[in-house]
């Protein structure tokens, strides 16, 4: 087996607002100033005597001003699931697992002694040469399943081959672990990263975090000193022992089988977004067409865009009005997906402390049904939890231990979402596009919300099929946005009544 690569985490700042500490400065004196105050207007003496005192009021809103580009490498996925994508206010573009073939072993492995780690870097290497199994056989078995979908898409047998290759890394990626290192651009203003700052430990990697937000706030104080506010790290302790399996058992006994099973919603939502309609152009209309003039894409063209513009729209903005709750398990893999939807949010765990002392895992389905495949995962994920268990035998920190379950580790949580953002998650993963997992979860919401309010849902799906018949359509992607890319199916005809076959 090949060694791993385990180097420090790269942080470059390489986009940034001029001069971030006076423009904060500059629109907290705009305030009280009958017009536009310029940074270069800023004085010595107001940035000390302005900034600390906003600062230390709370009126942080122009901090958020001042904008901060990273270019990151060398970090967990875990680190990127756990802390920096488990809040809204951020903008990151990800080194993907489902078009990338991770070939070297290149992972996250916390300071263990010579025992220790080598326990640790052995588990994850059979990880590694399991992936690498997975990927050859999934590869073989995609091919023969998209053959017939490449003939009708116009693609030449390397084309498919090509295609078939992203499918099977994006299952056989499910063996990996969590400590697998990525690369990402992540832009912040000044106010989250000094939020950054004062949660780094208290997340479920608090080293990891702690080293990352220091070389940021680092890389930030090299260019505008003065960007220095203070902050007081926090660390709470949860006191109590956690039965990770328990908690399992007894969260899966009330999903009725399902993935995602919705829990709470606002049962005269129809009448409220209704009512907002109304409110928002001044028309008397019936229940039923109001509601049209949001979600009909015949009635509002914008839902025809894949410029999501309908926060701008005073019509469609209705739909923030209409909630829902679903309590969901899936894999770390998916999540990384779902909790990209920012304005979806959900009270994710800590698997340092709902770690599960056997394999809890969300297999996808091609692996399933090949018994070879089947064997390689099943037999790895047994590899990891015994890794896993010993070392927290040891001694060994859960926040260290957990970097080695795979992707395929099971999460459960809640997710609440506003309808006009749930919208906008089910129109990208109800394509046939999207990755396997969340396709199914999505589409299971999206059914149990069209049997509560029908009326609000009826055109709701992938934008193909909210642009059937409104679009011109392109040959024979008909009028899905993606082109060339799309899946090869004309699903915008039958949807949902479709089977997705890959």
């Amino acid at each position: 087996m090949p060694s791993i690569f385990s180097g420090e985490p790269s942080v470059r700042l390489i986009a940034w607002t001029a001069a971030p500490y006076d423009i904060a400065m500059a629109s907290a004196r705009t305030c009280y100033s009958p017009g536009v105050v310029l940074p270069g207007e800023i004085t010595p003496g107001q940035r000390e005597r302005i900034g600390p005192g906003i600062w230390e009021a709370g009126h942080h809103t122009p901090f958020q001003h001042a904008t901060f580009t990273f270019a990151i490498e060398n970090v967990s996925r875990q680190f990127v699931w756990s802390f920096l994508h488990s809040h809204p206010y951020y903008n990151s573009d990800q080194t993907s697992q489902r078009y990338n073939l991770m070939g070297e072993p290149r992972l996250y492995a916390p300071k263990l002694d010579e025992n220790r780690r080598r326990l640790y870097e052995e588990a994850a290497l059979a990880a590694w040469d399991a992936y690498g199994k997975l990927a050859k056989l999934a590869q073989k078995e995609n091919f023969r399943l998209m053959q017939g979908l490449g003939k009708i898409k116009g693609q030449n047998e390397k084309q498919v081959m090509k295609e078939a290759e992203n499918k099977a890394i994006e299952n056989a990626r499910y063996v990996l672990p969590v400590a697998a290192f990525t690369s990402l651009y992540h832009t912040v203003s000044g106010l989250v990263l000094k939020r950054y700052q004062m949660m780094a430990s208290q997340c479920d990697c608090p080293s990891e975090a702690e080293t990352v937000v220091a070389k940021m706030i680092a890389e930030v104080e090299k260019i505008d000193p003065n960007f220095k506010m203070p902050v007081k790290r926090m660390k709470v302790k949860f006191s109590g022992n956690v039965d990770g399996d328990s908690f399992a058992k007894k969260f899966d006994s009330g999903l009725d089988g399902m993935r995602s099973k919705l829990v709470s919603y606002d049962k005269g939502a129809e009448e409220v977004v209704a009512d907002a309609v109304r409110e928002a152009v001044g028309i008397d209309l019936d229940d039923s067409d109001a509601i049209d003039l949001a979600v009909n894409p015949a009635k509002n063209p914008l839902l025809l865009e894949t410029l999501n513009a309908w926060q701008n729209s005073p019509v469609t903005r209705a739909l923030n009005h209409a909630n829902y709750s679903f309590r969901k398990r899936m894999s770390h893999a998916c999540d990384s997906q779902d909790q990209r939807h920012r304005t979806t949010p959900a009270s994710r765990p800590l698997l340092s402390r709902l770690h599960t002392s056997r394999p809890d895992v969300v297999e996808p389905e091609i692996i399933a049904k090949n018994s070879e495949m089947h064997k390689i995962f099943t037999d790895t994920c047994k590899l990891l939890w015994k890794a896993k268990n010993e070392l927290i035998g040891v001694g060994v920190s859960p926040e260290d231990v957990i970097y080695l379950l795979p992707n395929a580790v099971a999460l459960r949580f809640t997710e609440t979402g506003r309808l006009i953002d749930l919208m906008h998650k089910w129109r990208m993963r109800t394509c046939f596009n999207a990755q396997e997992e969340i396709y199914n979860i999505s589409m299971e919401e999206l059914a149990q919300v069209s049997s509560k309010h029908p009326r609000l849902t009826r055109y709701m799906g992938p934008p193909c099929f909210f642009r059937r018949g409104l679009v011109e359509g392109k040959g024979k992607e008909g009028p899905c946005p993606e082109g060339p890319r799309w899946c090869g199916i004309d699903v915008w005809r039958n949807f949902p009544n479709v089977k997705r076959p890959f």
